[in-house]
């Protein structure tokens, strides 16, 4: 029997509360389709900070390197920076084993309004495809003459040739297998040396996909084109900013950021791969079982389908469309009444 060890990371908040229905559906499809998963449970989150300083042991990275996927609830609390939980936590993993694409799926499902009119389902069905590892994501820069009348902080983002290459390259190479059409973001107009080689790059990829239309636009057009008219789209790739705020706006588009799902990828799989719900550890609602469970349970589709058992993906992610499209059991975030627990009971009951 096939066997896959899987790191999970629940975090902080509602990420233990949406791990369980993933893991639970997992586990039942597994069964199914022949093969086993083995978990270890990793409790690096804020609560670990705010106990021993550090988001994750120093031989964190040591101790996951060699699993096949992670899969993570979510991270963040109040009284921990923002900047320290992704900093200590998230960025390292990211970078460490490579996980260069981040890759949200954006779908407009059956059963799930969105508050955007031109978005219906069976219309929108996009890909985001964000540079995750450098960009304007850097630790380049500082904070000068603190505390007078000069102080100034310098961030500096940092695109490399390498960098962009892959993740373009990524980008071409999916579109070519889906609609064959992709849109490349940019603000060349404005931002005068790293834009310009952006895009530069990505005509470059360009001329080796012939069978690929592509466009490219300006970040601030793009934005109000996703809202207007986002079943034109197949798939948008973007720098680690661009490529952040376009997929929380277009998850937003499809219906709200609670049933979105993310992969952080190392396509050459030297490294494990990260999954994680787009939703955050929403404090406000946490230990309450108000959380909706889709993004993670969706999230785990896509580590199935990146481990190669894309039938087994399918069919959980299938099941979960279907408790939504029936329209019976939704949670408060999509304007029904059904907690966390009777949600994933649903979805599991579907699964064979």
């Amino acid at each position: 029997m096939k066997r896959y060890r899987i790191a999970t990371i629940p975090g902080d908040g509602i990420g233990a509360e949406v791990l369980v229905p993933a893991t639970a559906a997992v586990d039942r499809i597994a069964r199914h389709h022949g093969f086993a998963v083995e978990y270890d449970e990793f409790d690096w989150s804020c609560e670990r900070y705010a106990h021993t300083g550090a988001m994750m042991p120093e031989d964190g990275l040591d101790r996951i390197r060699h699993h096949d996927a992670i899969l993570l609830g979510a991270v963040g609390w109040p009284g921990v920076p923002d900047h320290v939980s992704l900093w200590g936590l998230l960025i390292p993993i990211r970078r460490a084993f490579r996980q260069y694409v981040n890759l949200r799926p954006i779908t407009v499902l059956e059963g799930v309004p969105s508050p955007v009119t031109a978005a219906r389902p069976s219309e929108v069905d996009f890909v985001v495809v964000r540079e995750n590892s450098e960009g304007e994501y850097s630790a380049d820069g500082g904070r000068y003459d603190r505390g007078t009348d000069d102080e100034r902080a310098v961030q500096e983002s940092v695109f490399t040739r390498t960098g962009v290459e892959r993740v373009v390259s990524y980008a071409f190479d999916l579109a070519e297998q889906r609609g064959g059409r992709l849109t490349s973001a940019t603000k060349s107009n404005g931002i005068v040396h790293t834009m310009p080689f952006w895009d530069e790059l990505v005509a470059e990829r360009a001329a080796s996909h012939p069978g690929v239309a592509w466009d490219q636009e300006h970040i601030d057009a793009l934005a109000a084109k996703i809202v207007l008219d986002p079943a034109r789209f197949d798939v948008i790739v973007g720098s680690n900013l661009f490529g952040d705020i376009l997929s929380d706006l277009a998850a937003a588009v499809a219906g709200g950021i609670g049933i979105a799902p993310s992969a952080n990828l190392n396509p050459e799989r030297e490294y494990p791969s990260m999954f994680e719900p787009v939703h955050g550890s929403a404090p406000d609602i946490a230990g309450m079982g108000l959380a909706n469970p889709l993004g993670a349970l969706w999230s785990a589709s896509m580590m199935l389908d990146h481990l190669g058992e894309a039938e087994a993906g399918g069919q959980l992610l299938a099941a979960a469309r279907e408790v939504l499209a029936e329209g019976a059991v939704r949670t408060g975030d999509l304007g029904g009444d059904a907690s966390t627990d009777q949600f994933a009971a649903e979805v599991l009951r579907r699964l064979p």
